[in-house]
Parts: structure tokens; C-alpha cells; sequence
């Protein structure tokens, strides 16, 4: 009895509130949210049938469940309903980017979905991990396998020079150091060994750090193989000297180099391949045209069906098609989320891609 006691009581009337979801809600796609006693959206959801989800949190075991313990802080439960599960999506996506609602973890992004990291500052650190929400990083990927990933980026670091230190760590440059200043040492071993040129102590410039950071945005963008080939160099210069313990060494980092090249160009271009008209279809026939590009949604009509409508939907594509392709680079970070969504849709719809249609057919 004590224990009961201590359990937070309901924001609501839970049996008038299911009874209410019960009458009203239909089972239809759309997205839910649930409101807190001050009017704040805490938590967003998207249900390929609205009544059937929203009726599972009466369900759910309080407090051991999440989704019990968001209905007990609920007062009020509202849905919308859209035309299909990927416009649910969609809607999900937009209403949490807008609200933040604190029960939605990072966009609900699945934390299986690794990228490499840029961050900024004067000295910027290459790191591997899941997303956190920093805009001033640059982002490449997405990438599935987070031990490869680490691995090729510890490699890249140790051949650039860059550090891995922690992000809090005091910078200073050469050229930054007082005269009379006592000597500074590199905070870690990996100066000592060759791996870092030691930001930390004033033992590289800032000009010379910088450099060796674009060497890095070349290399994840496609655009330059220098550290492919000082691993290449090195690797047969081992096994000329007969060293073939170094030269197996040399042997691993290029091939972990050469696997983040590869999969920095199939996510490049799987992201690139996501350019198209998808016509989507409505479970009550409505069904709807989106224009992606890039993996981001430019524009969303419903199907022109009419000789008017097609023409207009022309114009849309057309306009699109008109402005310049996105610069190679980093992701973009205000569509990190949507573009996710989209490859994680297609790649568990493939019977998708059979109704898209390119850009150019519409023009």
C-alpha cells in the first residue's frame, strides 16, 4: 500500500480520456499528441491507425512503461489524420522539430545510425558517433557499422596528425606560447608516438592544423586520396625493407581508409539517388506527389489527376530543376532527420521506388 502511494497519481481522468479516444479517434494514419496540464505538447507519435496506437498506452504498466508514464503525465490527448503511414512520418517529423516535446529522444533518429563528426573551434577533432544536435559540426554518412567507422577515423587522425582529445581540452598554437613561459609537454602519448601534432602544447601552428583539417573534408568528401597513398608509400616501403610486421600494420590502415572511402561514396550517393516524384498512396485514394531531391521533401500537392493540375505540378518540378544542385560537402544539418527518414522508408518499402518517376519526366 505504501508503494501505491508514493506512485504519481494521473494528470487526467484516464477513464473518460479513453473513452473519449475510444468514440472519437478513427482508424486511420496520422500523428498524436500528448498535452500537459499547462497546454505544452510532451511527446509526439505518428500510427498507422491512430485509434488502435493511442488506445495501447491504457494498456501499457505504469510505472514501468514509457508510454504509461507519458499518459500519466497527459492531460489531454489530440491527433490529426493523414492521408497515409508516410505522411505520418513526415508530420511526425515536422511537429517534433517544432515543439522539441521532451519524451521524443533526438527526433526519434535510430540510434543504430552512426556519422563521422567535424566539431568547430580552433582546433576541430574528427570523432565518430551518433548525432547530438551541434550545429557547429560538419556531418558525413550515415554509416551502419560504428566499429569500422571508429577504426578508419582513428587511422585518418594518426596519419593527419589531428587529435582526439577531449573537446574541453586548452588550445594553444605555436607562435601563442610566451618567451618566457615554462615548456609545455602534449597532454597525451600520442605526440610522443607520432600520431598528433600536439595542439595542446604549442607545437604546431594554426595554419599548419588547419591544413591538415581540409586534408581531412577532401579526403571524406571525395575529393582528394592523400592519406590512401602516404599509407600506400609506406606499406610498400615496409615490405621492400623485408619489414612485414610494419608492412601488415600499413596493410590495416589502408584497408580501413580505403572502406571509409567507399562507404563515404555509397552514402553520397544513396542520398543523391533519393531525387524524385514519389507518388505516395492515400489509404481513401488520395494519394499525394512528393518532390524529393536529395533526400529532402521540396514540395508536397496532392496527385494532379486533371490536365490543370498536371501543368501546375510541372511548374513546381520545373522550378526545382532550375536551381543549382546541392554543393558536395557535408550533410545539411536542418535535413539531417528527413533525409534518414527517407532512406530508412525506401530501404524498407522497396515496392516504393516503383512509383517514382524522375525530375525530368514531368518537363
Amino acid at each position: 500500500m505504501a508503494t501505491a502511494l508514493r506512485l504519481a497519481l494521473p494528470a487526467a481522468d484516464l477513464d473518460q480520456l479513453r473513452e473519449r479516444v475510444r468514440r472519437l479517434a478513427e482508424q486511420r494514419p496520422g500523428v498524436y499528441r500528448m498535452i500537459d496540464p499547462l497546454g505544452r505538447v510532451m511527446y509526439v507519435g505518428k500510427a498507422k491507425r491512430v485509434r488502435a496506437r493511442v488506445l495501447s498506452y491504457f494498456r501499457a504498466e505504469f510505472p514501468d512503461d514509457k508510454a504509461a508514464r507519458i499518459l500519466h503525465a497527459a492531460a489531454d490527448i489530440t491527433w490529426d489524420y493523414t492521408p497515409s503511414e508516410f505522411a505520418a512520418h513526415l508530420q511526425e517529423l515536422r511537429l517534433i522539430a517544432r515543439y522539441r516535446p521532451p519524451f521524443n529522444h533526438h527526433m526519434n533518429r535510430a540510434r543504430r545510425t552512426h556519422f563521422v563528426k567535424v566539431s568547430g573551434g580552433l582546433a576541430p577533432r574528427v570523432s565518430a558517433g551518433v548525432a547530438t544536435g551541434r550545429e557547429d559540426q560538419r556531418w558525413y554518412g550515415p554509416f551502419v557499422s560504428p566499429a569500422r567507422v571508429e577504426a578508419a577515423i582513428r587511422t585518418l587522425n594518426d596519419l593527419l596528425g589531428l587529435r582526439d582529445c577531449a573537446p574541453a581540452m586548452p588550445i594553444v598554437f605555436a607562435g601563442q606560447i610566451d618567451l618566457f613561459s615554462a615548456q609545455r609537454q602534449a597532454a597525451c602519448m600520442r605526440h610522443e608516438l607520432g600520431y598528433c601534432t600536439g595542439p595542446c602544447a604549442g607545437l604546431v601552428t594554426q595554419d599548419d592544423y588547419a591544413a591538415r583539417v581540409q586534408q581531412a573534408f577532401a579526403f571524406l568528401e571525395g575529393r582528394s586520396i592523400r592519406p590512401i597513398d602516404r599509407a600506400v608509400a609506406e606499406m610498400q616501403r615496409a615490405a621492400e625493407a623485408a619489414e612485414f610486421e610494419r608492412a601488415a600494420k600499413w596493410r590495416t590502415r589502408f584497408e580501413d581508409l580505403e572502406w571509409l572511402l567507399a562507404a563515404t561514396s555509397r552514402a553520397r550517393c544513396a542520398i543523391e539517388g533519393l531525387t524524385f516524384v514519389y507518388r505516395d498512396p492515400g489509404d481513401f485514394g488520395d494519394d499525394w506527389a512528393y518532390l524529393i531531391r536529395h533526400g529532402v521533401v521540396r514540395a508536397a500537392y496532392p496527385w494532379p489527376g486533371t490536365p490543370i493540375e498536371r501543368e501546375a505540378f510541372r511548374a513546381v518540378v520545373e522550378t526545382e530543376l532550375a536551381k543549382p544542385d546541392p554543393a558536395p560537402g557535408p550533410l545539411p544539418f536542418q535535413h539531417l532527420d528527413e533525409i534518414l527518414l527517407l532512406m530508412a522508408w525506401f530501404r524498407k518499402h522497396p515496392e516504393a521506388f516503383r512509383r517514382t518517376s524522375r525530375l525530368e519526366t514531368w518537363v
